[in-house]
């Protein structure tokens, strides 16, 4: 893919000798392996910084709790700009994301600097990719120091996604998730069927699924042992004798005076005191130490036998009456065992040695999560690890319409899908944003879950209206995304009422050098209160009003530096308060004057923080 010279030096006419050199070393300097796409960085960069995102309130959209206030958030916008708006107000704060973002299919699925992005579009792969990098640079700002993100996308694009996320989200990446979508062919042609989906997850150090408690069920204590509850594991490890030769050697019973053969392709779990040299540092006891503690499990019924000589060995070899593996029946003694003398004259036991492993022993009691997600009817062995279920993607439509009486979303996620990824992701004071909204599909599940376990999360969900010029009138984070939550909160369908709430925000842009003069008391209002406090009340008319405190301390949006504004903030019983005014010179002298201790912060810088960024 390249452009004619002729409309490279179009694009490149205007730009200044800076801007050029800024572009040429870009250019020298760009790796060439990986993936690559057409942007125009100096674009990018122009328009994160060109102008502030504020937000303003529509309190008839909105679904207040019984107090009047908000903890959840519904924002209707470009997702860019919601972005822009969360990294001044949220960063360092959300600890899931989850997101089904459009999946380049060329169907006309999704909207590139105010058009809908065609299958004929030569650029349509550049622009995809162009349109998730600058959303996923925002987002990754926003994540916790144990945050992870989860993407939604299909076999088609998950190679081009994978790569974009290795570059954003760099030493995160987790793995990801398969599940399967339907039953019936795809009808792709070439007898192949694409029945599946990805969800590639990316995360940081401190995040692990809550996988789930493992079950005693295995572990009993019949013989009574004071140490608890046990269960007989395997006494090997998946190397060879060769990869392990100092763990290739014959297991003694000191007890019976019977010998085990050593397995060639999966030697003993435990080293031997024979075979330990001075200064050899182990990582576990020794073999010798393990049988003393009563804990290596020999065999109490098992056929012995004794080989008298090497030609009795050699015609047992022959009849196939050796010890075996247990499950694949291989022979444990051939004739290129090594050392076949030793096993003259010995008691050999044909039964297989265990290790007592304890429950109160056990590293973790959780299991981990599988990668595989199960379909609801599918049976599968979860003794060793935690598994998702989810139905097919149709359940996501029959919600739908369940909900709304038709179809007025395509291809929602199945909300069974999405509420386990969230119960395995989150914590119950999680705040969760999902920023291709939709059809609201992440807010459900966050109410649900909540009330599944009295949790206390909050979602934060981010639509556009997708309105067009053929129609104007159009708008999907209304009339589907709210009305979703809406008729959740209320009950559908017969499914109960679900508690919850949330504020709808509209975003307003005002150019940098007009924020001062432009800016309502509102905007900073909702700003600060979208940074500094749990809930999100209504700005109202008064000189001062209070944004959040806890703690000792108090944060206050002071809309007139007036007499009695002073003396309500003066006779707060905080000592610490943080003021937002547009004096705060006068606002510190004045309360410092009277014991408190004051950050006094000048109300239009405060607003616009965290917005402007460059290096994207």
């Amino acid at each position: 893919m390249s452009k004619s010279i002729s409309s490279l030096e179009e694009q490149y006419a205007h730009l200044n000798a800076a801007q050029l050199r800024r572009i040429l070393i870009e250019h020298l300097t760009k790796q060439k392996l990986g993936l690559y796409w057409e942007h125009d960085s100096l674009e990018r960069d122009t328009k994160l910084n060109g102008d502030v995102v504020l937000p303003v309130l529509d309190e008839q959209a909105s679904l207040p709790s019984a107090d009047g206030s908000y903890r959840n958030l519904v924002i209707e916008g470009d997702n860019f700009d919601s972005l822009r708006l969360l990294r001044a107000t949220h960063a360092g704060k959300i600890r899931v994301i989850y997101i089904d973002p459009p999946y380049n299919t060329g169907n006309k699925d999704w909207v590139y600097n105010d058009r809908f992005v065609g299958k004929n579009d030569r650029w349509r792969h550049s622009q995809w990719l162009e349109f998730l990098y600058q959303r996923l640079r925002l987002a990754r700002d926003l994540l916790t120091p144990d945050g992870v993100i989860m993407v939604s996308i299909n076999d088609e694009n998950r190679a081009k996604l994978e790569l974009l996320m290795d570059d954003v989200f760099g030493g995160m990446r987790v793995g990801s998730l398969a599940w399967r979508t339907r039953d019936t062919t795809s009808a792709k042609g070439q007898n192949f069927s694409d029945v599946h989906e990805h969800i590639l997850v990316y995360a940081a150090e401190g995040f692990a699924f809550n996988g789930r408690e493992k079950t005693q069920k295995k572990y009993k204590n019949p013989d009574k042992d004071p140490r608890g509850a046990w269960n007989g594991d395997p006494l090997t490890l998946a190397f060879d004798r060769f990869d392990r030769e100092n763990l290739f050697y014959p297991l003694h019973n000191p007890d019976t005076d019977r010998w085990y053969p050593c397995d060639e392709n999966r030697v003993w779990a435990y080293a031997t005191e024979k075979r330990v040299t001075d200064g050899q540092e182990l990582q576990a006891e020794t073999m010798e130490e393990f049988i003393r503690r009563k804990q290596i499990l020999f065999p109490a019924e098992e056929k012995v036998v004794i080989w008298n000589s090497l030609d009795e060995i050699y015609a047992a070899i022959e009849a196939g009456d050796v010890p075996v593996t247990p499950k694949r029946k291989r022979p444990l003694i051939t004739k290129t065992t090594p050392d076949l003398e030793f096993w003259v004259g010995k008691q050999i036991g044909f039964g297989r040695p265990l290790f007592k492993k304890f429950w109160k022993d056990l590293r973790s009691h959780v299991n981990p999560l599988s990668s595989w997600i199960f379909r609801i009817n599918e049976v599968y062995d979860d003794e060793d690890f935690a598994a998702m279920t989810s139905p097919q993607a149709g359940e996501g439509t029959e919600v739908i319409q369940a909900i709304f009486g038709r179809k007025v979303f395509q291809y929602p996620k199945p909300p069974a899908l999405i509420k386990e990824l969230l119960r395995q992701a989150s914590k119950p004071g999680d705040i969760i944003l999902d920023f291709f909204a939709g059809s609201a599909t992440t807010g459900q599940c966050v109410l649900e879950l909540n009330e599944e376990d009295d949790g206390n999360r909050r979602f934060i969900l981010c639509s556009n209206s997708e309105a067009t010029a053929a129609d104007v009138n159009k708008n999907i984070c209304r009339d589907v995304t709210a009305e979703r939550l809406r008729r959740v909160v209320a009950g559908f369908a017969g499914f109960e009422a679900v508690p919850g709430d949330f504020a709808y925000l509209k975003l307003i842009k005002y150019d940098p050098a007009d924020v001062a003069l432009d800016a309502t008391p509102e905007n900073a209002f909702l700003t600060l209160s979208l940074r500094h406090a749990d809930k999100l009340t209504a700005a109202d008319d008064s000189d001062v009003q209070l944004v959040a405190r806890g703690g000792g301390l108090a944060v206050i949006h002071c809309k007139r530096v007036t007499k009695a504004a002073l003396e309500f903030m003066a006779a707060l019983p905080e000592a610490r308060l943080a003021v937002y005014s547009d004096r705060p010179h006068t606002v510190e002298e004045r309360l410092s004057a009277g014991g408190k201790t004051v950050n006094s912060y000048a109300i239009a810088d405060a607003i616009v923080k965290g917005q402007n960024k460059v290096g994207m």
